[in-house]
């Protein structure tokens, strides 16, 4: 027999809530680079190309250590891997401020810092999912808001250091904040409710139980083997679906500032574009996630898509500050849209039992599509003089996505 908890806070939101501030100040972190572009850029004396080859490098290297880390967290729990994680970022922060060749940063930055945050959303989402059950669509839009919110803070903090000092010391400051945050939050992460004695949910076993009971939790956990999610057709749609997103993406996060003070728009005025893009996500993936719970995954997923398109046909036309901010606005809207509802379809589609590893192989298609779409609109920019292409290409991606979502089950729980 199984009671609701009462008059207490179930636990399964405080993994909420590190989760969330854990993600806000990594993906901050990764969604940063646009801000440092030109920094890098003038300080190495480097193409677009090249410079973002350095971040294309980065997502490389974060397909290998995505995997590692989904597999560590299966293994060895949040609580050590998250930890791992805060330290080679804020390592690789440090490091990378005292950089004096380009050759330095492939290894200070695009190694170090794939292997402190390429694992974010792989080890964080798991943990949440394995919480929730019937709230888990809200439960993972109130977490994974903290890719917006990481945007909306660190962006502009980023840029006013920059402006004010260099970026070397804006380096150094982010680096000191990840040891902080991440760290310490990554104590109070737990497995899954079993460790408790709670059920997802916040459900309580009324028998009462002083000793850890995974095994209560892990039995319903059920789902695919990693071998058996790769025979299915869902897995093959769902890694399209993440290597799509990523290309427009990291294409959009990486040279829309670059893009921005190319027509003359300062800076400090061209990081909000990446701030508003940022707070407006929040809103969504906290109201689609709880959209999808009640409607299904694929309608909302699809929908968020076309928008996205239309937001890029409009960014394509842009050329003043109020046009930036209106694209960063319908942007940000459906992106986080899209980014909820695709975690959220993960566990939907198969189970709990192998969650973080198959998340980690997810995120080589994630991972890859954010190297080429970064690479590309650097390599676009320097061919053409202009990211028109690079823009067009970023709307295909979008296309495909949307078909990807609509052949992909609305809800499917593996039983």
């Amino acid at each position: 027999m199984f009671l609701r908890t009462k008059n207490k806070i179930f636990y399964g939101w405080i993994i909420v809530a590190a989760a969330l501030i854990t993600i806000c100040t990594l993906f901050g972190i990764r969604f940063s680079f646009g801000v440092f572009f030109k920094s890098l850029e003038a300080e190495f004396q480097l193409t677009r190309a090249a410079t973002s080859s350095v971040f294309s490098a980065y997502m490389v290297l974060a397909a290998v250590f995505g995997i590692i880390t989904g597999w560590a967290l299966d293994r060895y729990g949040p609580r050590l891997v998250v930890s791992l994680m805060g330290f080679f970022t804020g390592l690789s922060l440090l490091l990378t401020s005292q950089t004096t060749s380009m050759w330095q940063l492939f290894i200070s930055y695009s190694l170090l810092l794939s292997v402190g945050t390429a694992g974010t959303v792989v080890a964080l989402i798991p943990v949440v999912s394995r919480w929730f059950d019937k709230k888990r669509g809200i439960a993972i839009g109130i977490a994974t808001s903290g890719t917006g919110l990481g945007t909306l803070v660190v962006a502009p903090t980023a840029a006013y250091l920059i402006s004010n000092f260099d970026w070397r010391l804006s380096y150094m400051v982010l680096g000191l904040v990840t040891w902080l945050v991440v760290i310490s939050l990554a104590m109070l992460l737990r497995r899954n409710p079993g460790e408790i004695g709670d059920l997802p949910d916040g459900v309580k076993l009324s028998t009462g139980v002083s000793e850890p009971i995974d095994t209560g939790v892990d039995a319903q956990q059920s789902g695919l083997s990693t071998g058996q999610a790769f025979r299915t057709k869902n897995f093959w749609l769902m890694l399209t679906v993440w290597l799509s997103f990523a290309v427009c993406l990291s294409l959009i996060m990486t040279h829309v500032i670059p893009y921005a003070t190319d027509l003359g728009i300062s800076p400090i005025k061209a990081s909000a574009i990446l701030s508003i893009i940022g707070g407006c996500q929040i809103i969504a993936r906290l109201s689609v996630g709880r959209i999808s719970d009640i409607v299904g995954r694929k309608i909302p997923g699809v929908v968020c898509a076309l928008i996205c398109i239309g937001a890029l046909i409009w960014l394509i036309q842009a050329h003043e500050l109020w046009m930036f901010y209106l694209f960063a606005i319908i942007f940000g809207t459906a992106y986080g849209g899209i980014g909820v509802v695709n975690l959220a379809l993960v566990s939907d589609i198969f189970g709990r039992r192998n969650l973080g590893t198959i998340m980690g192989f997810l995120e080589v298609g994630f991972s890859t599509g954010s190297a080429i779409g970064a690479l590309l609109g650097g390599y676009i920019f320097d061919v053409t003089g202009s990211y028109l292409i690079a823009f067009v290409i970023g709307a295909a991606s979008l296309l495909i996505l949307a078909l990807c979502f609509s052949a992909l089950p609305s809800r499917e729980i593996v039983a």
